[in-house]
């Protein structure tokens, strides 16, 4: 493991004015998002919805690593050149969706806990050959009655912790996503309790297991009101309250912390990630690892028409600009009017 490789990775991936695209959705999600836009599902139009995001002018600026699935890292831009030759060639680290999903816990009603560590090794071996240089694996935990239960993080922190170890003894970086779900109608304070025992219990897994933290990079919920509850906590209480889960239990080790978006809207996304850069000084990069808060625009805009390929790209480098500025602390509300 050479692990000042593994540092300069980690922190290329949050680099400063910079975030993370998740361009990694499975054949059957990518299929329900085109679904609500009349597009086919064709491996065709997926090949060329991705090279609309690669190739937007200036993506680069904004946008310093992308999460691809198995099938984009295998295919090219119509131009013939592999996507993770072009995204290095512009200076973005291409990554790799490794995990295979969840499957119900015995036992556990309600709960799931991911797999995908059967032949990771191996796998790991090819993606490095095939140009990804970091891994995503996703962790899920819900919040309702009676759960999580105490099995469920210990076992789920305990399969990212072992991921991690085998990405980098791949010399890959491994992105270590333990998601709270924002479904239900839990208030912000369960969603904070919750966050703090998954944040507590994955690093003390991760530790256990001898990840060198310099080389990873966290990609966390935010502490927030479920999407039912009665009374959402506002902007500044999620940014206040995902801090200070964060200083609880994320070693100043960790280059960054690259947050998901979860379900929340663009705008949303993007506002709470500032605020969170207004309070300083902080002991990581705190950047962004969006899917729909990147893409929704987006793909509305193109809907599956060559001719509105230039609108859609305008639209996501809106966002991916949006979600820069938000990693400086720049952000405001009033950007969101102005044309893409």
């Amino acid at each position: 493991m050479n692990r000042n490789e593994l540092a300069r990775v980690a922190h290329a991936m949050v680099a400063t004015g910079r975030g993370l695209l998740a361009a990694d959705e499975s054949t059957g999600t990518i299929k329900k998002r085109f679904d609500k836009i009349k597009v086919e599902g064709t491996e065709e139009n997926r090949r060329a919805y991705r090279e609309l995001l690669f190739t937007a002018p200036g993506m680069a600026e904004h946008i310093s690593g992308v999460i691809l699935y198995d099938e984009t890292l295998r295919q090219s831009t119509k131009g013939g050149e592999r996507f993770a030759d072009f995204l290095t060639r512009l200076g973005v680290v291409p990554g790799i969706k490794v995990d295979a999903g969840t499957k119900p816990m015995p036992n556990f009603p309600n709960e799931v806990a991911t797999e995908g560590l059967d032949g990771l090794a191996a796998r790991l071996a090819e993606y490095y050959s095939l140009g990804a240089r970091f891994a995503k694996w996703r962790a899920v935990i819900d919040i309702g009655d009676g759960i999580p239960s105490r099995t469920c993080i210990e076992t789920n922190a305990e399969l990212l912790a072992r991921y991690a170890a085998l990405c980098q003894e791949a010399q890959i970086v491994p992105i270590v996503e333990p998601e709270v779900l924002m479904d239900g109608g839990h208030s912000i304070e369960r969603c904070e309790a919750v966050t703090d025992e998954v944040l507590a219990t994955v690093f003390d897994r991760l530790l256990a297991q001898r990840v060198y933290l310099e080389g990873i990079v966290l990609k966390p919920n935010m502490v927030i009101s479920g999407q039912k509850a009665a009374n959402r906590a506002s902007a500044q209480q999620v940014a206040d309250a995902t801090l200070r889960c964060l200083k609880r239990h994320v070693p100043p080790a960790v280059p960054g912390i690259a947050f998901l978006s979860g379900g929340q809207s663009e705008a949303e996304a993007t506002l709470h990630l500032d605020l969170m850069n207004r309070t300083g000084p902080l002991p990581w990069l705190l950047s962004f690892s969006y899917g729909r808060a990147l893409q929704a625009s987006a793909l509305s805009a193109w809907g599956g028409a060559a001719a509105s390929v230039p609108s859609a790209q305008r639209e996501f480098l809106k966002r991916a600009r949006l979600c820069g500025l938000a990693t400086l602390g720049r952000y405001e509300s009033a950007l969101e009017k102005q044309a893409a």
